[in-house]
């Protein structure tokens, strides 16, 4: 019996396919139309299109259909045609399309929030529309009869939203830096947890149902990997971007995490390696290496008659150290770090070549993105940007 192919990694270099541009305004969520050349989008210049390529190799709209309000985001499941609209008022919207794509009709509408709609969550599963609002409430409505069935306040505006099938737990991040997991049943839910890591808003929310970890991308430019499956408990940082990160997608056959900001990079990060959780800062009123107390430490400085330093930690070992005994830099990709941070000088002659090696490989869209969608079948690419132009790479591998 043949041996099964192993999926391929994804490409260091993104082929840039096509530009589809036309928007008036922000596209602030699309989507590849699978097994179609395809695009689907939402924009606030209120309109809902469907791009489809034509024989020229340009995309242009099949449908054109203007929304009573800014639309803020989509949901579309391929297996039924359904199509999810969030606008602005905190209406949600939800249409069917046809097969051919050239026509989308109105099911229902229904007052999902008081104000922006943020986020939406079709599951057919459960035939719900999961969903997020500036009004500070999650809510979940029946996608048959549009009757909501429940809500949850959180603690600020939520820009993350996921949802486990098999578990029904639902992962709310919101722009307090706060992820909330409830659980929820027909018309109730409870609250299972919360937890938070991040120094700004939770911006992005991705969940591996396989592995039972949950990503989370925030206005801090950092990514954490909560582990909530395997190892309990276990936080790790992904640090690759130098501006907030928008939106994040997940490549489950190659075990790729794909990050997008607004510094316009998008990061492949391979999540296929032993990654070890970054140390908790350590306190100390001097430096741990040197003995030198630290500028608020006034009586060793009387003490010793030494000037107080500034505190610094070692980014590898959580030590409080001095800027003297931490003067080096180096990249901890297996922790983390895809940038050079500071280190304390053991630490730097500790770090190997091969532990310099990086885990993630960094391009530049020459856009402001704000959302990110993947095609795994195609091994496609979309982002949409705040220049209003929706761009389509090909991320698979090159064979030489």
């Amino acid at each position: 019996m043949a041996a099964e192919p192993q999926p391929k990694a994804l490409t260091r270099k993104p082929l840039l396919l096509n530009k589809v541009e036309g928007s008036q305004d922000v596209v602030n969520m699309a989507a590849i139309v699978p097994k179609e050349d395809g695009v689907i989008s939402v924009s606030e210049d209120r309109t809902v299109r469907v791009w489809l390529k034509r024989d020229s190799g340009q995309y242009w709209p099949s449908i054109y259909h203007a929304m009573p309000s800014p639309c803020s985001c989509m949901s579309f499941n391929p297996e039924t045609r359904r199509l999810s609209i969030g606008l602005d008022n905190g209406t949600i919207s939800e249409f069917i399309l046809s097969e051919d794509y050239n026509k989308m009709t109105l099911v229902k509408s229904y007052q999902a929030h008081q104000s922006r709609v943020i986020m939406i969550l079709f599951v057919l599963e459960m035939e719900w529309v999961l969903s997020t609002g500036q009004d500070k409430h999650f809510t979940w409505h029946c996608s048959e009869s549009g009757q909501r069935l429940g809500g949850y306040r959180t603690s600020a505006g939520a820009c993350g939203l996921q949802f486990d099938v098999e578990t029904r737990h639902v992962f709310v991040g919101d722009h307090s830096g706060q992820v909330t997991i409830l659980k929820l049943e027909q018309e109730s839910c409870s609250l299972v947890t919360t937890f938070k890591g991040h120094t700004g808003g939770v911006t992005a929310l991705c969940w591996d149902p396989i592995q039972r970890v949950l990503f989370s991308g925030s206005s801090d430019h950092s990514i954490i990997m909560w582990d909530i499956g395997g190892r309990k408990g276990t936080a790790i940082e992904l640090q690759g971007h130098n501006d907030k990160v928008q939106s994040l997608s997940y490549a489950h056959h190659t075990r790729q995490l794909i990050s997008c900001g607004a510094d316009g990079g998008i990061v492949v990060w391979n999540m296929d390696v032993e990654r070890q959780e970054t140390p908790e800062w350590l306190d100390s009123d001097s430096c741990q290496k040197c003995d030198q107390p630290f500028f608020w430490n006034f009586k060793q400085m009387w003490d010793s008659k030494k000037i107080g330093l500034r505190q610094h930690h070692c980014r590898k070992c959580g030590k409080a150290v001095c800027g003297k005994c931490s003067s080096k830099r180096s990249s901890i990709p297996l922790m983390g770090f895809e940038f050079e941070v500071r280190v304390c000088d053991s630490c730097h002659e500790s770090i190997t070549d091969e532990e310099r090696a990086p885990t993630a490989t960094f391009h530049d869209s020459k856009h402001n993105i704000v959302h990110v969608h993947f095609d795994a079948t195609r091994g496609w690419l979309l982002t949409s940007g705040t220049d209003k132009v929706i761009k389509l790479w090909d991320m698979t591998p090159v064979v030489s």
